[in-house]
């Protein structure tokens, strides 16, 4: 009865998320649906102008790759005064504030915050209060939200024409080696690296990256690694709403059940099924939890119910930055000609 009451949670908690999705970026339903109306038709310029870590990229076509139509990209900074939004990279701007595009900005411009850091290493914020229209984070409740990645239902057959890719495949039961950890940044003051000393010292944990041993140099990386282990060590650098990065996915796509440390389990579960992961906080203690772990080993039929949940679902993983710029864009499309100011950036970040 438990079970179904959390999987009942997951079904209207992914409602929640898709509608979030849709209304931030009226994006493609999944295979089955009826396909969205066009966006507005007027064209919109998007001027990207901090680059993400200072890094110039070869900006995408928006309508090849993601069927967004009418979008122009550019890094030209001398496209400010056409330009209908501006989207300015955080940390560019709290390492420099003269670094903001100059006032006063052509009329209903729009100045788009882009942040995928937690807040915990996001500094300055409180130096941008109503300088921003809009915001495009990992939040559910930014104005443009794309999360690091999400569960799109498949079909057991398609409802149209067209390919379909492929649902996540059962991994095998059993796997050669127990639990891994990929880590780059380590810090004593870290949760994570607190808990992790703590596991270590009732399961082994192998650890790779800068902090541990050097991670193969096999094509695939993190997730081809994690397939060898039975559970993966999806633990955030810091603990906040929504905060729930790549390190989940990676786990999901390999096949590896994650053992996650983050926000609260409710705020998981509206991204995975409730027995897609295990959190730590399920337990009273770490020894409790690593007693489950080497249960799950010896159990495959328990260690199944963490698994059986797969082949109804694919990952999508949106790709850093091209498909955000685009995203942005679209978003744009939708709002021209309208603009507002975003007030109390700080306490709705930290919210």
């Amino acid at each position: 009865m438990e079970r179904q009451r959390s999987l009942v949670g997951f079904v209207l908690a992914s409602v929640i998320f898709w509608v979030c999705l849709k209304l931030s970026l009226d994006l493609p339903d999944p295979p089955g649906r009826a396909a969205p109306s066009d966006a507005p038709s007027a064209d919109v310029t998007l001027l990207i102008w901090t680059p993400p870590f200072e890094r110039d990229r070869e900006l995408p076509d928006c309508q090849a790759l993601y069927e967004v139509r009418g979008c122009r990209l550019t890094q030209d900074l001398d496209a400010y005064p056409e330009a209908d939004a501006v989207i300015v990279h955080h940390r560019e701007v709290a390492i420099n504030v003269t670094r903001l595009p100059p006032e006063p900005r052509p009329r209903a411009q729009k100045w788009i915050w882009l942040n995928f850091e937690s807040p915990t290493h996001t500094p300055g914020l409180r130096r941008f209060e109503g300088v921003f229209n809009l915001t495009m984070t990992y939040r559910t409740d930014s104005d443009i939200f794309l999360p690091y990645g999400y569960l799109i239902p498949f079909p057991r057959r398609p409802l149209r024409p067209g390919p379909l890719r492929p649902a996540l495949q059962n991994p095998p039961q059993r796997r050669p080696r127990l639990v891994a950890w990929v880590i780059s940044n380590w810090s004593e003051s870290q949760a994570r690296v607190a808990f992790y000393y703590q596991l270590a010292r009732h399961v082994r944990v192998d650890v790779f990256g800068r902090a541990g041993q050097a991670l193969p140099s096999e094509a695939g990386g993190v997730v081809q690694l994690a397939r060898r282990y039975q559970f993966y060590l999806a633990l955030e650098n810091s603990q906040h709403t929504d905060y729930i990065t790549e390190k989940l996915w990676n786990a999901v796509l390999a096949g590896a059940v994650p053992v996650v440390l983050g926000p609260p389990r409710e705020n998981y579960e509206r991204f995975l099924p409730p027995e897609a992961f295990i959190h730590v906080d399920d337990f009273p203690s770490v020894r409790g939890l690593a007693r489950y772990l080497l249960l799950l080993r010896r159990d495959p039929v328990l260690l199944r119910r963490h698994l059986a949940w797969r082949r109804s679902y694919r990952v999508r993983q949106p790709a850093f930055w091209g498909e955000h710029f685009c995203s942005a864009c679209h978003a744009v499309r939708k709002v021209k000609g309208r603009t507002s100011r975003v007030t109390q950036l700080a306490d709705w970040f930290w919210s």
